[in-house]
């Protein structure tokens, strides 16, 4: 029997020519998998007609939109998942959906290869393979371009050469990654840091400079999940889209940073994410409103780490799993409406509700009506810096008590 392998295929020039690299170079038939995570551009039927004629024995297509909002999106939303406190995760986090419909495809294929179209000195290469082995542990990964040194010269040779379907200049400045949650533009001009990005950069958001008129709106959750924009229903797939549109308009999410790669290198990277900065801001806010305070101190540890193993291509790990179900516990009474202005690239929140609030609007006021003790504050000031007191008295003892310095002035600072 031929030797098959399943390719992740986007429909551009890298895995439209590692479609008959593969084969020359392994001598097996190549199946191609497209997974829509909601980037947009070609037609998906156009994409699977192109691998088909690239030479591709067979050509998948997944709709994979809904899937990787409800699944994959919302839990990034509980967590509020940002890398380095400002990446959202774009592209990590629909690398584990696309595995799981090539290791599914593989499986109804026959194939005992997985193929990708990643270098070797980004993160998607640990991802991807990873995650296949994660749920495909008897499967082997193949990456073209890494493995068979298939360079972007030798893909538009090779396309020219075969007349391949596939339109490709050796001028294109940009490596881009997009879907629902985000985009992401890397190499060319970018990758002196110096250089500020220039408006071509930018697809979905617009130029904060000179933006529209405010927008308001109010955004309704139940266990940490949007549920309704304006009172109008949405789900998960409608609420990013929605917010994508508005929260673009007016240039909100535009994040220009120099990352720390799982390889050990720092890089440049653009990121825009309209939608997932803007519900990450509120769904943030309500956590504040409604989640204890030791839960949420401790929760933001967890969400670190959530982050930086989705980050690290670690999606099916038990730690993640278990950190999971933690976050999800945390989310039981993240229910209610939070108001935000957009503007000028800035998502101010300016309203929040909730039947489950832990905010008491009577011990929390300083006008009438206010039922805190404040008297019990003495005693519990007291116990609570107790054991400091006792440390400072031992420090005085051995002549190691804190220098106040002298009238001028403290000193030793």
């Amino acid at each position: 029997m031929t030797d098959r392998v399943v390719l992740a295929y986007s429909g551009g020039l890298d895995t439209s020519v590692g479609i008959g690299w593969i084969a020359e170079a392994t001598g097996a038939e190549v199946i191609a998998v497209a997974v829509d995570v909601g980037q947009g551009g070609e037609d998906l039927e156009v994409i699977r007609q192109r691998a088909l004629a690239c030479g591709a024995v067979e050509a998948y297509v997944a709709d994979a939109r809904d899937e990787f909002a409800t699944e994959y999106c919302m839990p990034a939303l509980a967590a509020n998942g940002l890398y380095m406190d400002r990446y959202p995760l774009v592209s990590a986090l629909s690398r584990p959906v696309i595995v799981k419909h090539l290791v599914r495809a593989a499986k109804q294929f026959g194939a005992d290869t997985v193929a990708h179209g990643c270098t070797g000195k980004g993160n998607d290469q640990v991802r991807f393979e990873v995650g296949i082995t994660s749920l495909g542990p008897d499967l082997k990964c193949l990456a073209p371009i890494r493995d068979l040194a298939l360079t972007r010269d030798k893909a538009i040779d090779f396309a020219t050469k075969n007349h391949l379907p596939i339109a490709a200049t050796k001028a294109n400045p940009f490596s881009i990654d997009q879907n629902v949650w985000g985009r992401a533009v890397e190499t060319g001009f970018l990758e002196d840091i110096w250089n500020s990005p220039t408006k071509d950069v930018y697809t979905y958001t617009d130029d904060p400079t000179f933006p529209p008129v405010a927008d308001e709106l109010v955004l309704t959750f139940e266990r940490g999940v949007p549920v309704a924009i304006d009172g109008v229903p949405v789900t998960p797939l409608q609420a990013i889209q929605e917010m994508n549109r508005r929260a673009g308009a007016q240039g909100v999410g535009r994040i220009d940073i120099v990352e720390d790669r799982l390889v050990g290198i720092k890089s440049r990277e653009v990121y825009e994410a309209p939608g997932a900065m803007a519900l990450i801001t509120a769904h943030q806010e309500l956590e504040n409103v409604t989640v204890e305070r030791e839960q949420a101190r401790y929760k933001r540890l967890v969400e670190q780490r959530w982050t930086e193993l989705v980050y690290d291509g670690q999606w099916f790990s038990p730690l993640k799993a278990s950190l999971d179900a933690f976050i999800a516990d945390t989310q039981k009474y993240v229910s209610g409406e939070v108001r935000l202005v957009l503007h000028g690239g800035r998502v101010t929140v300016t309203g929040r509700r909730s039947d489950a609030s832990l905010y008491d609007f009577n011990l929390a006021t300083y006008d009438t009506g206010d039922s805190f003790d404040q008297g019990a504050a003495r005693g519990f000031i007291e116990i609570y810096g107790l054991s400091s007191k006792l440390a400072a008295a031992r420090d005085v003892r051995f002549g190691n008590g804190v220098d106040l310095g002298t009238a001028g002035g403290i000193v030793g600072v």
